[in-house]
Order: C-alpha cells, then sequence, then structure tokens
C-alpha cells in the first residue's frame, strides 16, 4: 500500500503540509476533532471568563473600611460674662473700730456690717442693734449712740434741717442743726464734722472734710460751696 502523500486523506482524515501550524491543525483534528479556529475561539472564551472570574472574586472580597475620625465636638459657647455681685452700701457710725462706709453683699445682716466695720469698741452699748436684720443700701447703723431726738422748731431766721444755708457757713462756728441743714448730710454727719472739729481743732482747709468718715467725693463736691473754714 502506498504511503499518503501530502494533501490526501487519510481514513477520512485530511493532513497538511509539513509546517508546524499544519501539523498543530492536524493533531487537534485528529485528536479532538476541533479546528485550529474552533480552539482559538475557545481559547478567547477561556480567557474572558477566568477574567471575569478574577473581576468578581476582586470586587467581591471582603475589605477593611476606614472609619473615619470621629467629628470634634462643637465648642460650648461662650457664656456670657458673670454680672458683677450685687452690692449694697451702708454707713457704719458710732462707737465702732473703723466707723464710715462699707461695701457689703446683697442679704447681709447688721452683724455683718458691724464686723466689717471693725466691731464695736470697748463698753459699746450694741442691745439696741438687731443684730439678725437684713440690711438695705443706703442705711446708717448707729452703734452705741442714741438717735437724735428732734429738736424744737427753729426760731424764725433759723435754717430749717434739710433747707441748705442761703451764705456760706463757717465750719468752724456751724451747729449741728445748721450743718444738718446741709443737703445730703443729716444730723450723724453733722455730729461727725463736729467731733472732727473737737478732736482735730478749726478747720484750715475745705480737703479736711475728705478725712470725715461718710464725705466722699461726689458728696463733697455738693456741700463744697456751702461752707469755708
Amino acid at each position: 500500500m502506498e504511503a499518503d502523500q501530502p494533501g490526501t486523506r487519510l481514513s477520512g482524515v485530511p493532513t497538511f503540509g509539513g509546517s508546524r501550524l499544519d501539523r498543530l491543525r492536524a493533531w487537534l483534528y485528529v485528536r479532538c476533532g476541533l479546528e485550529l479556529k474552533t480552539v482559538l475561539a475557545l481559547a478567547v472564551v477561556l480567557v474572558v471568563a477566568a477574567g471575569l472570574a478574577f473581576h468578581h472574586y476582586w470586587t467581591g472580597r471582603p475589605r477593611t473600611v476606614p472609619v473615619p475620625p470621629p467629628l470634634a465636638a462643637p465648642a460650648p459657647p461662650r457664656q456670657a460674662a458673670r454680672a458683677a455681685p450685687q452690692e449694697l452700701t451702708v454707713d457704719v457710725a458710732g462707737k465702732v473700730a473703723r466707723p464710715g462706709l462699707r461695701k457689703l453683699p446683697k442679704g447681709s445682716r447688721v452683724a455683718d456690717a458691724l464686723t466689717a466695720a471693725g466691731g464695736a469698741l470697748p463698753g459699746a452699748n450694741t442691745t439696741m442693734l438687731n443684730l439678725a436684720r437684713p440690711l438695705t443700701d443706703g442705711e446708717q447703723i448707729l452703734v452705741g449712740v442714741a438717735p437724735p431726738a428732734a429738736g424744737p422748731a427753729p426760731l424764725p431766721g433759723e435754717p430749717q434741717a434739710g433747707a441748705a444755708p442761703s451764705t456760706p457757713l463757717d465750719l468752724n462756728t456751724a451747729t449741728a442743726a445748721q450743718l444738718d441743714a446741709l443737703p445730703g448730710v443729716g444730723p450723724v454727719l453733722a455730729q461727725h464734722i463736729i467731733d472732727f472739729r473737737t478732736q482735730h481743732g478749726t478747720f484750715t482747709s475745705l480737703q479736711q472734710l475728705r478725712q470725715i468718715p461718710g464725705i466722699g467725693d461726689r458728696k463733697f463736691s455738693t456741700i463744697k460751696p456751702l461752707v469755708h473754714p
């Protein structure tokens, strides 16, 4: 039997030339019954399927999701400036260590004012004081001194209490009633002026009034044009 020549069929199987491609085609056809283009098409399909499978695996794998840092809590609103504590001013006069004006917290009592003035002097009678009484702003507390009694009606020509004198008063000769008539002075402050005159001698300057407890800048400005040394 003669050998098959290239390009002829052997047992119904086509033969190809002697090139590697022809032998590959012949091998595929003999072994798998497939042509080369069919194998190539299947290879492309397998590559695409493998790519899709890898993409599905890659996108579906568990991943660590970074947790964003917590937002900073908003700064609390600034509180409005606290109002200054309410105070009241009282005049502590009489037999105390440091007579004069005292500023105390609102709600203080007579005992607090007495303590702020250094306490009562030895021998001072405080039985007339209600130490538990709440204080009111602007009041005067007399320690160991009886409140001045109401005097007789002024004679014609004598200044009435609370009425400013028509001419400047002489601080060295003025009476308690005349000093009481000065605006804003009152009987207690008038007595302070007389006590100062008794202890330190005659007034030589109006500035000496500033040394008397109860006479501040405002009150000094008020009575300054109404008196003279």
